[in-house]
């Protein structure tokens, strides 16, 4: 019964019935006062108080083991304030996880599987969870189960015909860093989500209004996009260019300045090292599996794109640091550096990803509110990125042997 139960669970928990539709347009709301997260003998109990009922679901992932509820439209601002007196919960995340939802995430030290779960509505909604100590390959066999077909995420584009190089306008997508229920680094009360969802709004004015480019964004609001569709939009757009653009926070060592990351295995030291595995686990933490199960043909296919890319990326990591160094701003004392970030590994966009400053740092964090700084980071990247497709279209010859 438990299984069947945890079945149902995964492929839809909670959704109302067709009478109560129009109730759901408005933002429901936590009350933290009569919610709680305690335990129970062995057990987990979790009671979550809405201001109006939703629809939701709940759901159990791995590696790492956490409990993932999905809920439209609820404000988890309060969620902190929430009696919490639990040892099966190490961590717990919330935001908006796309438009229109919203996520929690708990962590779980050790596996539990749903033993009850349910909704009970009035004035506003109860929801009320139980989970119970299992072995391990219980949670991982509830762990496995298939998202429904019409919940789950876009899969990753395939590769795209070959785009030509100087020909027509130069396509760029921004990818502001983070967004939802990853807000990346913060410091005195600003986002890195934040921070850097203005700073990509501002240089995609500057970049359509004086430089004659097509700009995407991965994100334009703060929602939750995670890496592998990221790299999908931008395929998607048929990208000439992909710039990832954080602000991290760096505990120990020097991090200040302006940094541009290229793609590599092997980071170039353990500061790059510790963002590119923060990076991706924070996108794994929030429920999608970043791993790739690539077949022969496949491989080979992409690590003859990378060949040709790879070249145009060092190019395009030089020219910026050229713009932005030549513009007077500040970067970092080795300000082009490699790292392993999922995020850059489309084999055939050239791809790099921009730390326009690292929140732990005051005086970074200064230039990133200040947006005479912002706009004159905004026209240097727009210089380099015409410097760049110059380069690179006059090169395009040479390359294909067109």
């Amino acid at each position: 019964m438990r299984a069947f139960l945890v079945a149902c669970l995964v492929v839809l928990c909670g959704w109302l019935p067709a009478a109560t539709a129009q109730d759901l347009s408005a933002l429901a709301r936590l009350e933290p006062a009569a919610s709680s997260i305690t335990d129970r003998g062995d057990a987990l109990e979790i009671t979550l108080s809405l201001s109006q009922p939703v629809p939701w679901r709940v759901r159990l992932a791995d590696d790492p083991r956490r409990l993932v509820m999905d809920f439209r439209e609820v404000d988890w601002s309060t969620l902190p304030d929430v009696a919490q007196d639990s040892r099966h919960i190490t961590a717990i995340h919330a935001g908006s996880f796309r438009p229109g939802w919203s996520r929690v995430v708990m962590e779980l030290a050790a596996p539990l599987v749903v033993d009850q779960a349910q909704m009970a509505t009035g004035q506003g909604a109860i929801v009320t969870l139980r989970l119970l100590p299992a072995d391990e390959a219980s949670f991982a066999a509830a762990a496995a189960l298939p998202e429904p077909p019409d919940w789950a995420l876009p899969p990753a584009a395939d590769l795209p015909p070959p785009v030509l190089r100087g020909a027509g306008p130069l396509t760029v997508v921004l990818d502001p860093g983070h967004g939802g229920i990853d807000p990346g680094a913060e410091r005195d009360g600003h986002t890195e989500a934040d921070l850097m969802l203005t700073f990509a709004r501002e240089l995609k004015e500057v970049l359509v209004r004086d430089g004659g480019f097509n700009v995407v964004l991965t994100r334009e609001e703060d929602v939750f996009v995670p890496l592998e569709t990221r790299t999908s939009i931008a395929r998607a757009a048929g990208a000439h260019v992909f710039l990832s653009l954080h602000a991290d926070a760096l505990a120990e060592g020097e991090a200040v300045g302006a940094t541009i990351y290229t793609l590599a295995d092997e980071a170039s030291d353990e500061a790059a090292r510790a963002l590119a595995e923060r990076h991706d686990r924070d996108d794994l933490l929030s429920g999608l599996d970043l791993s790739q199960q690539d077949d022969l043909v496949a491989t080979v296919l992409m690590d003859m794109a990378r060949t040709e890319t790879k070249p145009r990326i060092d190019r395009l990591a030089v020219t910026l640091r050229e713009s932005i160094s030549g513009a007077g701003l500040k970067m970092h004392r080795h300000p082009i550096q490699q790292a392993g970030f999922s995020v850059l590994k489309s084999p055939d966009i050239p791809s790099v990803l921009i730390e326009l400053g690292f929140l732990s740092s005051a005086s970074d964090l200064e230039r990133l509110l200040d947006p005479d700084w912002r706009a004159a980071m905004t026209a240097a990247i727009r210089d380099g990125l015409r410097a760049w497709s110059a380069q690179d279209a006059a090169l395009a010859g040479l390359v294909r042997g067109d």
